[in-house]
């Protein structure tokens, strides 16, 4: 099995890591812990980068304090949100990375130029790839060359730590046990020869001796209690949008792309927390009909052919002004004034507690969410003022279904 590294400019990267996107509200060392305690592969490393995790171990070649390839080149190419790209690496192997929405999907060290092009040309079929890099000699329309040195250096440089300390901290017990046990024996030949002679030591040797003691001793605290370091968590409720102006945006976005086109029809239009989207399947409409009346009435949507009968529309949401928003009520008073709400409206609502917990450098806290799970036949801006007397609220996705004429939303409520 080949080792997923890789050296670049006399440096040596990890490559080959499983890449998850971390859930919101936990730190990276804490969701590698999870996803090393529920996978089928046991990982012993992790590496954090903005909202995802990558898990290896020192089978496939890496060690704690190397790099990341995928991350040096997803923060050198930081202008693009998805790319593919295979690269040229020692050895004659190639390197293949793939990134969608600024999240890694593919990162791998392959051993020949058949396999890296096979895999690469799999991938290249999904569309709306903001950028395409391969071999010049491969050919491939649309994609340009780009070296691994030209682009290590110029990133970020995060770094593979262990995910469990209890490794780390094995040869300072065994040198703390050898240490007991030498004293131990100091001690028994001392109460021995006490009874047999007297040796004279001076001052400046007991002195000596006691300084070098205590120099061990620190030497040993210092690497069974490692320093704890301070971690800033970014809670989801420290970056809220306003209520009001989410739900308008939505509303606003969805019905962009809503468009009616002849010989299509809608199924559904979805409102998540970056993308607006839209289903359309054929009628008796063709592929030009709605690439020429969609492209007039959506400009700038970028188009998913999921097959000649069925289409995908998508935009990116623009980004709203964020603030710190948290409810002050305890989470069960917080579910029971949510679920009078509805029960005065006469609306079925499927509302749960949950609570995450999440790693900080003195233990763990807990966060409280309520999720709120509705189907109604009001828009958004008129649905959402139903929660104008809460605090921490946010809407993370709603959907409309044609089928149903009903409007599918999604809330949470973040308490303390």
């Amino acid at each position: 099995m080949i080792k997923q590294v890789i050296t670049v400019n006399h440096k040596r990267y990890a490559t080959g890591l499983f890449w998850q996107p971390m859930r919101v509200g936990n730190t990276a060392q804490n969701y590698a812990r999870q996803l090393a305690k529920n996978g089928d592969k046991k990982y012993t490393l992790y590496v954090g980068y903005k909202s995802m995790v990558g898990l290896t171990n020192t089978y496939e070649g890496a060690n704690a304090g190397m790099p990341s390839a995928a991350i040096e080149i997803v923060s050198a190419l930081s202008d693009l949100v998805s790319f593919l790209g295979v690269f040229q690496a020692d050895n004659n192997n190639y390197y293949l990375i793939a990134v969608r929405n600024g999240v890694i999907i593919r990162d791998i060290l392959l051993t020949d130029a058949e396999s890296a092009r096979k895999l690469y040309t799999q991938m290249s079929e999904i569309p709306d790839w903001g950028a395409l890099f391969a071999p010049s000699s491969w050919g491939i329309p649309k994609s340009q060359e780009k070296q691994l040195s030209d682009l290590m250096g110029q990133g970020a440089n995060v770094k593979l730590r262990e995910i469990s300390t209890v490794k780390s901290m094995l040869p300072s017990m065994f040198f703390l046990v050898l240490f007991g046990v030498f004293g131990y024996v100091v001690l028994k030949n001392s109460v021995v020869n006490k009874t047999v002679s007297k040796p004279t030591i001076s001052a400046e040797k007991i002195a000596e001796y006691k300084k070098q003691i205590e120099e061990k001793t620190q030497k040993i605290t210092d690497k069974i209690l490692p320093t704890v370091v301070e971690q800033d968590i970014d809670y989801a409720y420290d970056h809220l949008p306003n209520v009001n102006e989410r739900a308008s945006l939505c509303y606003r976005a969805m019905a962009f792309v809503m468009q009616p086109i002849m010989g299509w029809n809608q199924t559904y239009a979805k409102c998540d927390e970056e993308y607006v989207s839209a289903n359309f399947i054929r009628d008796f409409g063709t592929l030009n009909d709605f690439y020429e009346i969609g492209g007039d009435l959506m400009p700038g949507a970028m188009v998913q052919q999921i097959s000649e009968d069925e289409i995908i529309v998508r935009v990116k949401l623009p980004e709203l002004k964020t603030s710190f928003s948290i409810d002050e009520r305890d989470q069960t008073t917080l579910m029971r004034d949510v679920t009078t709400i509805f029960q005065q409206s006469n609306i079925n609502a499927n509302i749960q507690g949950v609570v995450d917990t999440v790693s900080t450098g003195n233990g763990t806290e807990n966060i409280y969410v309520t999720e709120v799970g509705v189907a109604s036949k009001l828009i958004p801006t008129e649905f959402m003022r139903a929660f104008d007397g809460f605090n921490g609220v946010y809407m993370p996705s709603v959907t409309w279904r044609a089928n149903t004429k009903m409007w599918n939303y999604e809330v949470v409520i973040y308490s303390k």
